[in-house]
Formats: C-alpha cells, sequence, structure tokens
C-alpha cells in the first residue's frame, strides 16, 4: 500500500494540519528520543498533547523493502489488533508509507503519548518501591497474564514481549507498546513463540519478583488455580529459554 492515514479524531485544529500527511510528517521538528538502522523516534508537542513520531526511511531485513509487511506497517497493524482485542496500548494517531517503484521508501507511525507512564524495565533498574508493593504487583500481572491470553489465544506472538515494552502507572494500569515483529503463528510454529513470549516476560521477573508472584502469573494466563503435569513441562521449557544467552 501507498498512503495516510489519519484518526478522525485527529483531524482538525493543529493535529490535523501537522499530521496531514507523510510530507508534514517528516517535516516535524520535536525532541529526539532514540534511532535504529531503520527508524528515528521523535516526541512532538501540538495542541497542549504529546505524540511519539516514529519515522522509517528503511523496511526491515532481507527483501522486506519489496515483498511482505515493511516494518512500520506491522508495527501500526499490530498496535491496532491490540486495540481490537482490548489490549491497553498506546493510541495510534496516524501511519502510512510510501512506495518508489514498487520498493519501500519511507514510512511513518504517531501514537499519543501515554501520560505518567513508565516502562517495567526502567522500574526495575531504579529499584523502584511499586515492585515491592504486592497488590500493585498482584494488578499489573493479571491485566499482563490477561492481555498475554488474548494474544496467543488468536494465534499472535508478540515476540518481543520484554518489561521494556510494557508501560504502567502509579496506578496499576498497564499498556503494550512497541510490538514491530509480533504476528501470526499457526502450529506448532506458535507454541516456541508461546514460550519465547513467557521467558521474555521472566527474564527481569526472575530477579524483582518472588516464585509465588510468578507462579500467580502463570496461572492468570493459564486461567488455572493449581499446576498440572504438563504445566511443569512447560515452565522448564520457559526457564530454560534463555540458558547461555544471558
Amino acid at each position: 500500500m501507498t498512503g495516510w492515514t489519519l484518526n478522525p479524531e485527529y483531524t482538525t485544529g493543529e493535529s490535523g494540519k501537522a499530521f496531514s500527511n507523510l510530507d508534514t510528517v517528516f517535516a516535524l521538528q520535536g525532541e529526539f528520543i532514540t534511532s535504529d538502522p531503520l527508524s528515528e523516534v521523535h516526541r512532538v508537542h501540538i495542541g497542549g498533547r504529546t505524540y511519539y513520531v516514529k519515522r522509517y526511511t528503511g523496511a526491515g531485513k532481507h527483501l522486506r523493502r519489496y515483498l511482505g509487511r515493511p516494518r512500520v506497517q506491522a508495527e501500526w497493524e499490530n498496535l491496532l489488533h491490540f486495540q481490537a482485542w482490548g489490549i491497553p496500548a498506546a493510541t495510534v494517531v496516524g501511519f502510512g508509507l510510501e512506495r518508489d517503484n514498487g520498493a519501500f521508501s519511507r514510512g511513518a507511525l504517531i501514537t499519543e503519548e501515554l501520560a505518567d507512564t513508565r516502562d517495567l524495565a526502567w522500574l526495575a533498574s531504579q529499584q523502584d518501591a511499586c515492585l515491592a508493593d504486592r497488590q500493585w504487583v498482584a494488578r499489573v500481572s493479571y491485566q499482563l497474564a490477561h492481555a498475554t491470553r488474548m494474544m496467543h489465544d488468536q494465534g499472535f506472538a508478540h515476540n518481543d514481549l520484554k518489561w521494556r515494552n510494557v508501560l504502567v502507572t502509579r496506578g496499576g494500569e498497564m499498556f503494550l507498546i512497541d510490538c514491530p515483529t509480533g504476528a501470526f503463528w499457526p502450529q506448532p510454529f506458535l507454541g516456541y513463540r508461546v514460550i519465547k513470549d513467557l521467558a521474555c516476560l521472566d527474564k527481569i521477573a526472575k530477579y524483582q519478583l518472588s516464585r509465588t508472584q510468578r507462579l500467580r502469573f502463570y496461572l492468570i494466563y493459564q486461567r488455572q488455580t493449581r499446576l498440572r503435569t504438563a504445566d511443569k513441562r512447560i515452565i522448564r521449557r520457559i526457564l530454560r529459554f534463555f540458558e547461555g544467552r544471558e
């Protein structure tokens, strides 16, 4: 596809002018946040609101420049999937891409800032008191377990479900962000991806949470009250997933 889509809620006023098409989006000046070989992220303040503008100049690995979904398209489609499934995530404001003679040229994704949030990895690095609050941990774990199970029930795996991609508030609300490599998988391939998602979440959790808290997360994810024999095999696979790679 080639084109630009703007969420109807943002088509009027200053946001409508600033985000009207790819040319205006690429001309925006804002606070530089981060970059990688394919994209860069800027934070902009428009009309009293704050937005994250992710601009892509690369499509992804190998033949994605010509074939398959460019990375930016995968990212906006996955966020829209989360919205459709009822998974809390950043609001998609605008998205689109351009092709030149069939090859990916550029693309962009705009999301509105989730105010007063921090990612779980940052909280862990700061030894934040929230992680020592059992009720707060229980509330976030419940939401995250349900969100993860919802994805997997659709045959979808996040593929980078790390603490840095989970935003939370002091009140215990949870949101998912940054999912450009998530995809739908048929069995038996989905099973491996499910284990990877759960192992990614546990990578920091094993250092920050108690065994009881981690087990409670797993049981909520499985919609069970106690472990079965099969669960013990699954848990062993989760615990061993990153062995030798940390």
